[in-house]
C-alpha cells in the first residue's frame, strides 16, 4: 500500500475522534494537530523519480489518501479541487478515502464525478450505532461506485444489517482503539458484526484488537506491537468462499453444561414437544427422526452462508424444528453464540454429527417426560 497525505491536521467531530492517533502523535512532538496545513507531499501522485517514473506505482497497491486528516474537511476546500484533478489523472492507481464527514461529500465531489470513478473507493466510518445510523443512510444515497465501512475504534456493538442488505457495501473493517487512554473493545461486538457480514456475503476484516480487549468477560491489555497480530491470529477476518473460517480454533461446550444453560434460558425453555409430536416420533421411530435431523442440518445449517439464515427453521411442524430452537441449533448465529461453532464456514461431518447428537439428546429427554 501507499500513503498520500496532501494536508495534515484535523478537527475532532465525533466520539471516535476522542483519542485520535494523529493528535497523540503530534502532541508527543509538541505539534498542534488541530492546525490544518498542506504538506510537502501535496502533489505526490504527479511526482517522478530520476528515471522519469511515477513515485506512486500501481504495483505498490492501494493509495490510502489523507490518513492524517479528512479529505472532506472544511479547512481543505480550496486545496481539494487540485487533488481531484490529480486523482482523475492517475486513473492507473486505486485511491482509498476514509471519512467521518460523508455528509460533505456531495458538495465536495468534482463536477465530472457522475456515478463515481472506478479507481476511487470511499470508506465511511461508524464507531457506534448513532454514527452508523446518521452516516450510512447518507453514504448509501450518494453516487459512489465503491463503498466500504470501517468501525475503528469500535466503541460498542453495531448493527448494520439493513445497510449491508442493500448490496452496495463491498467491505467492512473493524478494530479496537490503541493508545494509553484506549476504550475497551469487546470480542462479542466483533463476532456479531462479522456474522452480519457473513449473512450478507460481504468481506470482513478484523484489523486489530486495540489496547484493551475484552474476551469472555475478561479484560486483556494488549501491547501495541501485538494488536494486529492477535487479530490476525484469531482467524475472524472473512472472505466469502475462501474457507478462511476453517482456521478458527474453538471448543465445543461440555454437553451437561450446555443443557444447564439452555434450561436457564427463558426463550429456549419455552419449547416442548406436544403430544402430537411424541405420537409422530413413536410412529416413525428414533432412527427415522435422526435421519430427518441429519437432513435438516445438512441442508439448512451446514452451508457457509445458509439461505435465509436466522429464518430458515420453522417454529413448528416437526419435532426436529422444535429441538433446533430449544437447543439453539436453529441458525448459524445461535450455533456460534451457544455452541462456539464459527459462522462463515461449511460445517464438517464431525460438526454436523455434533449438532445432530444435541438435537437427538434434547428430543429423547422430551420424549421420555
Amino acid at each position: 500500500m501507499s500513503l498520500w497525505n496532501p494536508w495534515h491536521g484535523c478537527h475532532k467531530t465525533s466520539p471516535g475522534c476522542a483519542n485520535c492517533y494523529v493528535y497523540r502523535r503530534d502532541d508527543s512532538i509538541g505539534k498542534d494537530a488541530s492546525v490544518v496545513a498542506k504538506t510537502g507531499d501535496y502533489d505526490l501522485p504527479l511526482r517522478k523519480n530520476r528515471y522519469g517514473e511515477y513515485r506512486l506505482s500501481p504495483d505498490d497497491g492501494v493509495v490510502f489518501t489523507c490518513m492524517t486528516s479528512d479529505f472532506f474537511l472544511e479547512d481543505a476546500d480550496e486545496w481539494r479541487k487540485a487533488c481531484w484533478e490529480m486523482i482523475r489523472f492517475r486513473s492507473d492507481l486505486s485511491f482509498h478515502i476514509i471519512t467521518k464527514r460523508i455528509e460533505r461529500f456531495e458538495q465536495c465531489m468534482p463536477p465530472d464525478w457522475g456515478d463515481g470513478w472506478d479507481h476511487v473507493t470511499i470508506c465511511c466510518t461508524c464507531e457506534n450505532q448513532e454514527m452508523a445510523d446518521r452516516r450510512l443512510p447518507v453514504f448509501l444515497s450518494l453516487p459512489i461506485k465503491h463503498r466500504e465501512i470501517i468501525s475503528e475504534p469500535m466503541l460498542e456493538s453495531i448493527n448494520i444489517e439493513k445497510y449491508l442488505a442493500t448490496g452496495l457495501i463491498e467491505h467492512v473493517t473493524c478494530g479496537g482503539e490503541s493508545g494509553d487512554n484506549a476504550r475497551p473493545c469487546d470480542f462479542r461486538w466483533i463476532t456479531e458484526l462479522r456474522r452480519e457480514c457473513v449473512r450478507a456475503g460481504v468481506p470482513f476484516y478484523f484489523k486489530q484488537t486495540g489496547a484493551k480487549f475484552i474476551k469472555d468477560g475478561k479484560l486483556y491489555h494488549i501491547d501495541r506491537a501485538l494488536q494486529m497480530a492477535q487479530a490476525k491470529k484469531s482467524g475472524y477476518s472473512y472472505t466469502p468462499g475462501e474457507g478462511s473460517a476453517d482456521a478458527i480454533v474453538y471448543r465445543l461446550p461440555e454437553r451437561k453444561h450446555l443443557f444447564e444453560r439452555l434450561s436457564a434460558s427463558t426463550f429456549r425453555n419455552r419449547f416442548h414437544l406436544s403430544e402430537k409430536d411424541k405420537e409422530y416420533i413413536s410412529d416413525k421411530g428414533m432412527d427415522v427422526i435422526r435421519k430427518h435431523a441429519e437432513d435438516f442440518v445438512s441442508k439448512r445449517l451446514a452451508p457457509e452462508n445458509p439461505e435465509n439464515d436466522g429464518k430458515q427453521t420453522p417454529m413448528r411442524g416437526h419435532p426436529v424444528f422444535i429441538a433446533q430452537h430449544a437447543s439453539a441449533c436453529c441458525c448459524r448465529s445461535c450455533l456460534e453464540k451457544w455452541h462456539n461453532i464459527p459462522s462463515g464456514k461449511v460445517l464438517t461431518d464431525a460438526e454436523q454429527k455434533y449438532v445432530t447428537d444435541v438435537l437427538m439428546e434434547w428430543i429423547m429427554r422430551e420424549y421420555q417426560k
